[in-house]
């Protein structure tokens, strides 16, 4: 046998594979599979530390790691679950420990995997099912003081949403994503994510749309669960350049978000929130601070200062990185590009690669006002990206000048070719699986 084909890299692919193939023939969303499946594990997901689940459309990642990075100041050990990965699938199980967590290892996705493999007995199970099984089988294994639990799509039928009594709910901002599997309007999307509320247990949320604030104001009276919303019972504010949070219990004034835009503001505010909410954990007023000038969260508004692909573009330039890949996350991006440009001014380009089901038009409408030159690039390895042309089509739809790249690396060496008097800004967006592969090739891996 070759011996590079028995490393543990090379066992957990093989595993992944094969679990890969069990999907059923039509997909559905349904939680009889996972709940079949936690049953043969004899229920890790009962045995695990106290959760706060995630859900909503935009902003759950960057929420979460602020969660994580203020309970890990204050001391606790928290273990957490988030979806997708950028460049290895290790980057969704992170355990933890005293003085922070870490990645699971390979032998460790390994074993939890395997025992996950062995105890379906090849009957259909959809890759994400499995992974959210292993994830409980390793938390329940370790101890720790709390559970980040991110749902992957919707809500309702996700198969996070096995765990019946978290500490919290929370919903970050609801808007237009997953209409093949959550519906096609704001209020049946809304629905999908607000069932991650359980009787009695909180309900903290960010500032939504008022169709989707009413489902889930509807949802929390019939689960009895207090709610806790943004701009009602709670309040976040930007002043002389720090975040100012207020609730019943007092006003907290911090440092600025570490991660950059407006919108990171709030995703921290929503964290400060749950966890204000979340009696259990007596977090310190210092944990809070050292939580937004700690948190990380790759590939969202992301400044590439270092790695292999800096040197491709114009000297001097800016590159920045964002997974937004839908109407929101565009123009939260376009936002913080706005800002930028106050600080700085510099001409801005954009490369962008995008999933087949998104919304090019929508996404990319939000750069119209920023720049007029759009690099269109295919996303390597992905069966189900857009074509390029497709993404230049929606961009010239726009009145934008679109050009044709063979991937990042060859857009870079385009722009590289023009004269820019003041070097530019370029910003690679559109899809987290581009943002990865993007890293991967700048030689800067999450961690």
């Amino acid at each position: 046998m070759n011996a590079a084909a028995d490393t543990p890299r090379a066992r957990l692919d093989e595993l992944i594979a094969r679990l890969s193939a069990l999907h059923p023939k039509r997909i559905d969303l349904t939680l009889d599979r996972v709940h079949r499946l936690l049953a043969q594990l004899d229920h890790p997901e009962q045995k695990l530390p106290p959760v706060i689940h995630v859900a909503g459309t935009n902003g759950k990642g960057s929420t979460v790691a602020y969660l994580r990075a203020i309970l890990e100041a204050a001391g606790l050990r928290v273990h957490t679950y988030t979806s997708p990965y950028l460049v290895r699938i290790n980057e969704s199980f992170r355990l933890g420990q005293a003085g922070g967590g870490r990645l699971a290892t390979d032998d460790e996705l390994c074993a939890a995997f395997a025992r996950c493999e062995q105890a379906n007995a090849g009957d259909p199970i959809t890759f994400f099912e499995a992974k959210t099984a292993a994830a409980f089988c390793l938390f329940a294994e370790h101890p720790a003081d709390a559970v980040l639990l991110e749902v992957g799509l919707g809500g309702r039928l996700d198969a996070t949403n096995v765990i019946e009594t978290p500490l919290a709910a929370v919903l970050t901002p609801i808007s237009m994503d997953h209409t093949d599997f959550l519906g096609d309007s704001l209020t049946s999307i809304a629905g999908e994510k607000a069932a991650i509320i359980k009787r009695n247990v909180p309900v903290v949320c960010a500032e939504q749309p008022p169709e989707a604030m009413d489902v889930i104001e509807l949802q929390a009276r019939r689960r009895r669960a207090p709610l806790y919303a943004a701009g009602q019972q709670w309040h976040v504010g930007v002043e002389r350049g720090r975040l100012v949070y207020q609730d019943d219990r007092g006003l907290m004034d911090l440092a600025a978000p570490k991660l950059f835009g407006r919108h990171q503001f709030d995703n921290a505010g929503l964290a400060i929130a749950a966890l204000r909410v979340v009696d259990k954990l007596r977090i310190p007023h210092a944990a809070f601070e050292a939580g937004m000038v700690n948190a990380e969260w790759p590939a969202r508004m992301q400044r590439l200062s270092a790695g292999s692909l800096i040197g491709l573009g114009p000297q001097g330039c800016e590159i920045w990185l964002d997974g937004g890949h839908n109407a929101e996350g565009g123009r939260v991006a376009a936002a913080a590009l706005g800002d930028l440009e106050e600080r700085v001014s510099r001409p801005l380009v954009v490369v962008a690669g995008m999933m087949a089901n998104k919304d090019a038009q929508a996404f990319l409408t939000n750069f119209a006002g920023l720049t007029r030159h759009i690099i269109a690039v295919p996303i390597p390895g992905q069966d189900n990206a857009m074509p390029p042309e497709k993404v230049a089509d929606a961009t010239r739809a726009l009145g934008m000048r679109v050009e044709i790249a063979d991937g990042v690396e060859a857009a870079l060496c385009a722009i590289a070719r023009l004269a820019y008097e003041v070097p530019p800004r370029i910003l690679i967006t559109g899809s987290l699986y581009l943002a990865g592969h993007v890293l991967a090739l700048n030689g800067t891996p999450p961690v």
